[in-house]
């Protein structure tokens, strides 16, 4: 098996338009890995570099100690599954899953065991007779799944594998590939553009937007501590409210002030940031970010001292949780996520507060978070931590 590194990694076609642009990673050994971005970032491409598919304009990427920038696809012993799935129509599954080793010239009692073996494990014995016509799409994906593992390769390239999926199909088939990559014990590294996937299945996230990578992180972090606005409205559903402010010092305090006439006040005083980075915001723009499920709701907008007077415009019930789209006067529409069973229906009148420590502060010019992971406590046992008490928008 082998970890994978890429060095300044650029693909520029003709034009000088650069797909991919300054990508460097250390991929270990066994790592599960997912990229992750909108459409046209460079996801693909990149992989398709590793997959030897692609040339590579610049830079170095090895596996394992070779340097393989020149190395052709077939000699890179790396397994690729495409959204396709690719597999030959007038072929049986059994020739499918056997035919990259009979042009490596494989005894046939070898073909005969690692395919038998391989269908055993993805529970598909029972369809290495069918043709790819006769088979479903679950099927199909557990097919080139099987091609990929008989040639026992140093690692699998998964590109958008699941994207032709439904709904339910899609959840039980990552779960099948999570425990496929313990069961194999080899590099793995997946491409989608569904953050769902990302957060499921990864051990790492590697963000990319406009060919270059934003952020790397395990799915728990890049959640909890995105590094810039786009970073965070990209990870998580629904995605994150943001709110313009001024910050402003006042009576020993420092506020963001938000609204279009400044109706409302939020502290910075509990935010993961040192005094001295919030203090070095007064008097500048900033954007707060709240995710959903970091406000909290009372249908009675004479509660506590909260933005009174904002109205749920809709109400999304989702069962296990509800998404209720608020305006609130000043210009601000917000969207809450509860878990509980809130009465809330379209038209009431509401009352909203904020988990200070949650909320997230975005230079307004750059984009980049100001708020950052608690200094020299672990992330995972901060993210941990229930708040005691919520905080509230004045």
């Amino acid at each position: 098996m082998a970890g994978i590194s890429l060095k300044d990694i650029a693909k520029v076609y003709p034009g000088g338009n650069r797909a991919v642009d300054s990508f460097n990673l250390e991929i270990a050994d066994r790592e599960f890995v997912v990229i992750v971005g909108p459409s046209g970032c460079g996801k693909s491409t990149t992989m398709r570099m590793i997959a030897g598919l692609e040339e590579i304009t610049e830079g170095q990427l090895y596996i394992g100690d070779d340097l393989v920038n020149a190395v052709p696809p077939k000699d890179r012993n790396i397994a690729m599954v495409f959204q396709s799935y690719a597999l030959y129509p007038h072929m049986t599954v059994y020739k499918n899953m056997a035919f990259a080793m009979k042009m490596r010239h494989f005894k046939k009692d070898e073909i005969d065991r690692r395919v038998r073996e391989t269908a055993e494990i993805l529970g598909i014995s029972h369809l290495l007779a069918r043709k790819p016509r006769a088979l479903s799409g679950g099927e199909s994906q557990r097919v080139a799944l099987g091609r990929a593992m008989v040639r026992n390769p140093q690692v699998f390239l998964l590109d958008e594998p699941l994207s032709n999926l439904d709904a339910k199909l899609r959840t039980d088939m990552r779960a099948e590939i999570v425990r496929l990559h313990e069961r194999l014990k080899t590099t793995f590294i997946y491409v989608t553009h569904d953050q769902t996937e990302a957060m499921t299945m990864g051990d790492r996230i590697v963000l990319m937007s406009g060919g270059r990578i934003l952020q790397v992180d395990s799915p728990k972090d890049i959640y909890d501590y995105p590094s810039n606005e786009f970073v965070a409205s990209f990870i998580g559903s629904p995605r994150m409210n943001f709110i313009d402010a001024d910050v402003i010092s006042e009576n020993g305090g420092i506020f963001a002030v938000v609204g279009e006439n400044g109706e409302h006040r939020l502290s910075l005083a509990e935010v993961v940031a040192s005094k001295e980075e919030i203090a070095a915001l007064v008097g500048k723009k900033v954007h707060i970010g709240i995710r959903p499920e970091h406000l909290r709701v009372s249908a009675d907008p004479k509660v506590g001292t909260g933005i009174a007077g904002g109205v749920a415009d809709v109400v999304e019930v989702l069962g296990a949780e509800t998404n209720i789209y608020v305006d609130v006067p000043g210009g601000l529409r917000l969207i809450v996520r509860e878990f509980n069973d809130v009465p809330v229906h379209r038209g009431d009148a509401l009352s909203l507060d904020v988990l200070i420590e949650k909320i997230h502060v975005f230079d307004a010019e750059t984009t980049d978070a100001v708020t950052h992971r608690p200094g020299g406590v672990s992330p995972a046992s901060v993210s941990a931590e229930k708040p005691e008490t919520a905080e509230v928008i004045e």
